[in-house]
């Protein structure tokens, strides 16, 4: 743990970490909403078949008067079950003898209907296009609507797998780098896809390139933070995702166009490529990876830029006896000797590069990967089920959106205060209990008290964001930095594979048209148990290599032991 205590004497949360911080949490802003974006560019407006009498322009005359919309719209196009018109059939011929006072017709059978052949017409009221609109995704297309939104998340699932590999084999802020540029290049071009494949394809790239950019964003914030400061990281990266959704809500609102949104929610990424040449590679993994000399450079960077005076006589191999000969009184003259430890240390770690398969090979890490995996697993269908299915349960998206994104500060605010006296593993208990509580309590307020369900529905939202910063805190500090991203890439497979099951849980509605809520709120509540089962790591620092992991399971069975011991010796 020796990189702990480098750190501090260069300074563990200075203007350097402030700076790079402040970076990543703007660009946190505007990558993590495209998730979600399709909650608006892929919105269903009101729509009903095409029809020539009331659409061609053409108006039609009976009986020396003009008919109203309403009227030819009645002649037109038949009514569900509801007595709304329909949205995906037709009349064949107009029906005139629906309209009122016409003793025209008598005893008429019932009329034919048709799909309909020419199109549809869409309501603009709320959105002026979408892609619903763009590629006529309704009735017999619907479910393309749904191929759409599981392409991002097979994205996301793809990022997973290949992200952690190639950040721990390439470094955090290369791959960083090139997979925002990748993202801006395809998000942009999303916005003129000329065919709903194209698009589908472009939005699996976005998909990939959103899991790896926020992910080495987040490494890079934590490799370069002393514990007591992560827990504070966490949370802040959490409420920038909040705030995302609530500037989205509002760009949603101020762009009814659904192209015009996709361009302003992907053409800043450009700029945000500039800042990059200035972002530090992280230390720990370049010392974990055998590059001594580049990390000693990074180091002296941040010490130059958190204000650390004689920064070139403390960071550098050669100068680990120069304290001894000089008359100085600077106590920070003493730690060439701790680098030399340092590197001598992790660079024995290095000589063995790590793979995949040395998640599994040690029964501590097993066990920590195995049990993140299945916390994962659980935690996410309820928080990605409930998000995608908002629409079914509020009729405005952009209020709730809105309220979200607004009440997840505060409620993350809470939820740093509980993770910095209680511990990471009590927190994660309370969180989940609540989230699964409010879901629960969705469920069984009426549909009469609104304004109640609309808060739950926005507790729900805010809490959501509060859980998953608690998990990705816990997880970063419970993984070695040499595996941490490869760690956490086969952890993201198991958390996306939960997040696609999580739409076909609403399959259930034939049964009961609560019971997919039910299973959300439930699970929800037992994922909270999980963590217990995992070590504490309030204020612990961070492990570098697997031997790391396996040495403090040992320190931590031998401190039971001796508590065990005094307890017995006091009785």
């Amino acid at each position: 743990m020796a990189f702990h205590d480098l750190l501090n004497l260069v300074g563990g949360m200075g203007r350097f970490q402030i700076l790079q911080m402040a970076y990543f949490l703007i660009c946190n802003i505007m990558l993590t909403p495209h998730i979600l974006l399709e909650n608006f560019t892929a919105a269903i407006p009101g729509h009903r078949c095409w029809v020539s009498i009331l659409d061609s322009g053409n108006v039609s005359d009976n009986d020396s008067r003009i008919l109203s919309q309403d009227d030819l719209l009645r002649i037109s196009i038949p009514l569900d079950s509801n007595l709304r018109p329909e949205k995906c059939r037709r009349f064949v011929q107009p029906q005139w003898h629906l309209l009122p006072s016409n003793d025209t017709f008598f005893n008429v059978i019932e009329p034919d209907t048709e799909p309909c052949k020419d199109g549809w017409v869409y309501d603009q009221s709320t959105f002026l296009s979408t892609i619903v609109t763009e590629w006529d995704l309704v009735c017999g297309s619907q479910a393309l609507r749904s191929v759409a939104k599981f392409v991002i998340l097979f994205g996301i699932l793809t990022g997973s797998i290949l992200g952690g590999y190639i950040s721990d084999r390439f470094g955090r802020k290369l791959v960083f780098r090139c997979a925002l540029l990748l993202m801006a290049i395809t998000g942009t071009c999303a916005a003129w896809a000329p065919t709903f494949l194209i698009y589908c394809s472009l939005r699996f790239l976005i998909g990939i390139c959103v899991l790896v950019t926020t992910s080495n964003s987040l490494f890079l914030m934590i490799e370069w933070t002393s514990p007591k400061f992560q827990a504070l990281v966490t949370t802040l990266w959490g409420c920038s995702s909040a705030f995302g959704n609530t500037a989205m809500a509002g760009l949603a609102f101020a762009f009814r166009n659904w192209q015009h949104l996709q361009l302003v929610m992907s053409v800043p990424l450009f700029f945000f490529l500039i800042p990059t040449r200035w972002v530090s590679e992280s230390a720990r993994w370049l010392i974990v990876t055998d590059k001594p000399q580049k990390a000693l450079k990074e180091l002296q960077k941040v010490a130059c830029k958190n204000g650390m005076k004689n920064s070139e006589d403390i960071l550098t191999m050669e100068a680990s006896t120069r304290w001894r000969t000089t008359g100085w009184r600077i106590p920070l003259l003493a730690v060439p000797q701790v680098v030399r430890t340092t590197m001598k240390k992790e660079l024995e770690v290095a000589q063995n590069k790590p793979s995949l398969c040395d998640l599994f090979c040690t029964p501590n890490l097993r066990r920590r990967v195995f049990l993140l995996s299945l916390l994962r697993f659980i935690s996410v269908i309820p928080l990605v089920g409930f998000n995608v299915h908002l629409h079914h349960l509020t009729s405005n998206t952009f209020l709730i959106v809105c309220l979200s994104g607004a009440v997840s500060i505060p409620a993350s605010v809470v939820g740093l205060f509980f993770l910095n006296h209680f511990g990471r593993r009590i927190s994660q208990l309370v969180i989940c209990f609540l989230l699964g509580i409010f879901i629960l309590g969705t469920v069984y307020v009426p549909q009469e008290m609104q304004t109640l369900k609309s808060i739950l529905i926005t507790l729900v939202a805010a809490t959501s964001i509060v859980a998953m910063s608690s998990f990705n805190l816990h997880s970063n500090e419970l993984l070695p930095t040499v595996i941490r991203a490869t760690a956490m890439g086969f952890i993201g497979t198991a958390t996306n594979l939960g997040a696609s099951l999580a739409p076909l849980f609403m399959m259930l509605t034939i049964y009961y048209a609560s019971l997919p809520w039910i299973i959300y709120g439930v699970l929800s509540i037992l994922s909270g148990f999980l963590p217990h089962l995992l070590p504490e790591t309030k204020n612990q620092p961070l492990p570098d290599s697997i031997q790391d992991v396996e040495n403090e399971c040992k320190r931590s069975r031998q401190a039971r032991q001796e508590d065990a011991i005094i307890k017995v010796t006091r009785f």
